[in-house]
């Protein structure tokens, strides 16, 4: 592990902490339990920095890292064999109804809007952080954006 990438860690680490905690308290769903995600993505992230192989940017690897981690913290919050259909996303306040939209939307949708409107961050560095092709990135966001129009649709009915 080179030192520069270590220092760009820790740069990211304290540049971009609160929007990893607003992506992760989305996915996850209480605050204290992002916070506990993204801490654990960070000393994961170190822990593997030798494994970073320089092909994307390192903040993609990183948001890879805090979506799986948040991904993991809440599948252990589920009662065993329990699944989970909806994000809590308490996250932030705004429209209720917009919230719950999203909330239903399939799991790749809703974390693609999460990172793209929470996270604020390029289709190139969300395909990074799912592990998907910069194309398919497009796609998922337009079928979220489909899905939540419908829904928005349905309600000025």
């Amino acid at each position: 592990m080179g030192r520069s990438e270590r220092t760009e860690l820790e740069r990211l680490y304290r540049m971009r902490y609160e929007r990893f905690v607003r992506v992760a308290w989305a996915i996850v769903g209480t605050e204290a339990g992002a916070r506990d995600a993204v801490q654990d993505a960070f000393a994961r992230a170190l822990k593997g920095l030798g494994g970073f192989s320089g092909e994307g940017s390192l903040e993609g690897w990183v948001w890879r890292i805090v979506v799986n981690a948040a991904l993991a913290v809440r599948r252990d919050a589920l009662p065993l064999g329990e699944t989970d259909e909806a994000f809590a996303f308490d996250a932030d306040p705004g429209d209720e109804d917009v919230r719950r939209w999203i909330s239903l939307l399939p799991e790749r949708q809703r974390v693609a809007v999460f990172l793209r409107y929470y996270a604020d961050l390029d289709y190139r560095a969300i395909g990074a952080a799912l592990e998907i092709e910069t194309g398919t990135v497009s796609a998922t966001l337009s079928a979220a954006h489909a899905a939540l129009r419908k829904q928005l649709e349905e309600v000025k009915r």
